[in-house]
């Protein structure tokens, strides 16, 4: 359904990115990060089902400055490389990077200008540093690892944002989503969810730990919130 593009960094760097769009044009758009496993076949068909609910979608290629291309399959060799490629990446950097890709979404001519950021995982974690550093209307993030390394920069979030947690996530554990929820979960504009029975993936259809019952509440939560701040 979509097609890769370039995107220019702020330095002059180039990097691929997956975009689908929706039938109608222009479109409220979403940034959509993926797992550690980078942009691979299954995080394009999520980013198709969006386009598909009305959103024009882009998901950049995140390792492009480490080593550019390595979608990886959902393999104990495709996680190896991913931890060993997340191990290298500068997340300040990346960030500023994501701030290149939000940018290029808005100006595309199939966007609105409006333009909302989600991701899982390791795209969860910048989804919330992209609530807290760009100029976005709306976040969602899905079991993001590492927010609460962040949180002292909490008090910059700069749109609403909608955080889901899995019940049973030894990487996200019941403890870092209470430290979270404390510094956070009472505010107006953060919307924290926490799924029963749910593990960390719980969204990834097709593959375990899918939950089919708890990945299409939060789906519907996570339109509903771009939806209501995005328009569309």
């Amino acid at each position: 359904m979509g097609t890769d593009i370039t995107v220019t960094a702020a330095d002059g760097g180039t990097f691929a990115a997956y975009l689908a769009l929706p039938a109608t044009t222009p479109a409220p758009g979403i940034v959509l990060l993926p797992e550690v496993f980078n942009t691979n076949d299954h995080i394009r068909a999520v980013v198709d089902g969006y386009a598909e609910d009305g959103f024009a979608v882009l998901a950049p290629d995140v390792y492009w400055r480490e080593e550019a291309g390595n979608y990886l399959p959902y393999t104990d060799e495709g996680r190896a490389k991913a931890q060993s490629l997340r191990g290298q990446m500068d997340t300040d950097q990346y960030a500023r990077d994501l701030a290149d890709t939000v940018a290029a979404l808005a100006a595309h001519e199939a966007c609105t200008g409006k333009v909302g950021v989600m991701g899982f995982c390791l795209g969860g974690k910048f989804t919330y540093l992209s609530s807290v550093r760009h100029p976005i209307g709306a976040a969602v993030s899905y079991y993001g690892v590492q927010i609460d390394e962040h949180l002292d920069e909490a008090d910059n979030l700069k749109c609403p944002i909608v955080m889901h947690f899995a019940e049973n996530d030894p990487h996200v554990p019941a403890d870092t989503v209470a430290v979270v929820t404390a510094r956070m979960g009472g505010w107006d504009n953060v919307d924290i969810h926490i799924y029963p029975g749910t593990e960390h993936g719980f969204n990834r259809f097709g593959y375990e730990p899918y939950n089919e019952a708890q990945a299409a509440i939060a789906r519907d939560r996570t339109i509903a919130h771009f939806r209501k701040h995005l328009g569309g």
